[in-house]
């Protein structure tokens, strides 16, 4: 079985204070960085203007898709609103209890069934487990079974198409913003995933031949935009 060494990081974090290694982030790209665990456990002094935009716009039910450490979470309860945790991490979740996140759930996203959400909400490139612009696609696809007649998206991502240059790698034959991170600590790795992160002309691209409605909300210095979109609605005869 794989480790959890992103929950081990957390955890660490949550009982000292401080980590005596870093968390690593190894990238398809070549680049090895360090991952800042503190991040994680912000509260919302800390939040960026683009966050505390999306939190603004939550409505009814939320889902917190990937919530890490919960600190979106509670914020959305403190407000009093009807809010889940869904985290795949079960040290995450078990982080999450102790700070008082009251509704959890560890799943996958892609194995929800019957929920029914106002609001789905993918803060810090969540939209990333979609993996690569298929799986955007399909996440598109199974979100409308997850959504109220009401119901909406909010996310960010980001143009990473920078890297190849800053790096001066050779582009891959795949999408730009599809790449495979694998986290290291304590000399221990975890199992690799794929990520994407997807620029605006290929959001609006996809989301428009899935049939969703976008709007482009902010964007911030460092080509991190925030996203609102809901399924376009049959126009009556």
């Amino acid at each position: 079985m794989e480790r959890d060494v992103y929950g081990e990081a957390l955890y660490d974090y949550l009982a000292l204070g401080e980590l005596g290694e870093p968390l690593l982030l190894h990238s398809s790209y070549g680049d090895i960085e360090e991952m800042p665990v503190e991040v994680f456990y912000r509260d919302a002094d800390d939040f960026p203007e683009l966050e505390h935009i999306a939190l603004a716009l939550c409505d009814g039910k939320v889902l917190d898709v990937g919530a890490g450490v919960g600190s979106h979470a509670l914020f959305l309860q403190e407000k009093g609103f009807d809010v889940t945790a869904l985290e795949i991490s079960a040290t995450a979740c078990d982080i999450m209890a102790k700070r008082g996140v009251q509704h959890l759930l560890h799943e996958d996203f892609f194995e929800l069934k019957e929920q029914r959400y106002d609001t789905l909400l993918f803060l810090m490139n969540g939209i990333g487990l979609a993996g690569s612009v298929e799986g955007f696609r399909d996440l598109l696809r199974y979100s409308k079974n997850l959504l109220t007649e009401r119901g909406q998206l909010i996310f960010d991502s980001s143009d990473i198409s920078y890297l190849y240059e800053e790096y001066r790698i050779a582009k891959p034959s795949h999408y730009l913003g599809q790449i495979k991170y694998q986290y290291e600590y304590k000399g221990h790795k975890g199992k690799p995933f794929d990520w994407l992160y997807i620029d605006q002309t290929e959001l609006i691209r996809i989301a428009r031949e899935e049939n969703w409605v976008v709007q482009i909300l902010f964007e911030d210095e460092n080509d991190q935009y925030l996203v609102r979109m809901e399924p376009r609605k049959p126009v009556n005869d």
